[in-house]
């Protein structure tokens, strides 16, 4: 009898993970198309097949679908290995300072790149909605925390000017990637993501000074 309790509950779970998933899906497919503002609740429960009071049921408000839709990107990231522990291992693993600048610039550019549409839905909501800019500074403080590893692995692997602590490290290279640097320069001004990849590369060592990182 227990067990064809707990066979019929991990049923129901997966049921309720899959129509979650198809949720977050649909809501990523339209707000990337249409922006926050644009997505309704209603456009999202015809675009994942779903009734409206299920996705409040399964997932919560519209702020809890965006927040749902960051958090599967972000996992969707490190399974294809573009999580900070990848960074991490990179910068770890390389043999001389250009090698560990390059894939610390890489790794910006492809994680801009990636979630490019999903922080100008981020910026573009938080203009009017206060739970989204609350949103916002979240992730700008989980983006620093990110940093804040990879400079770790830097002074570790290979040094940091004296006196330079890890916040200054980490909050200078976060303000070099901002998403919204990226897409001024990506989107608004033209560059290419190796124009952009490039750019990083010749600045990043500028903003983490050692004696043993070389001149440019």
């Amino acid at each position: 009898m227990e067990t064809t309790r707990t066979r019929s509950q991990l049923r129901r779970d997966a049921q309720t993970a899959g129509t979650r998933g198809d949720i977050v899906e649909a809501a990523a497919e339209l707000m990337r198309e249409h922006g926050y503002a644009g997505t309704s609740i209603a456009a999202i429960a015809e675009r994942g097949g779903v009734a409206v009071q299920t996705i409040y049921n399964t997932v919560g408000s519209k702020v809890d679908v965006l927040a749902a839709v960051l958090a599967a990107a972000n996992t969707a990231a490190r399974s294809t290995g573009g999580g900070v522990a990848d960074l991490s291992s990179g910068i770890a693993h390389s043999t001389t300072p250009a090698v560990a600048i390059a894939a610390l610039a890489t790794w910006i550019a492809a994680e801009n790149e990636r979630a490019a549409p999903l922080h100008r839905v981020v910026n573009e909501a938080a203009g009017t909605d206060p739970e989204i800019r609350e949103l916002e500074v979240t992730m700008a403080a989980r983006s620093l925390h990110a940093y804040a590893d990879a400079v770790g692995a830097l002074r570790t692997q290979l040094g940091l000017r004296p006196g330079l602590s890890d916040h200054e490290a980490a909050t200078s290279i976060w303000a070099l990637g901002h998403p919204q640097v990226f897409h001024t320069l990506v989107s608004g001004l033209g560059w290419s993501r190796e124009t952009y990849t490039a750019w990083l590369r010749s600045a990043l060592p500028g903003v983490l000074p050692s004696g043993r990182f070389p001149a440019r």
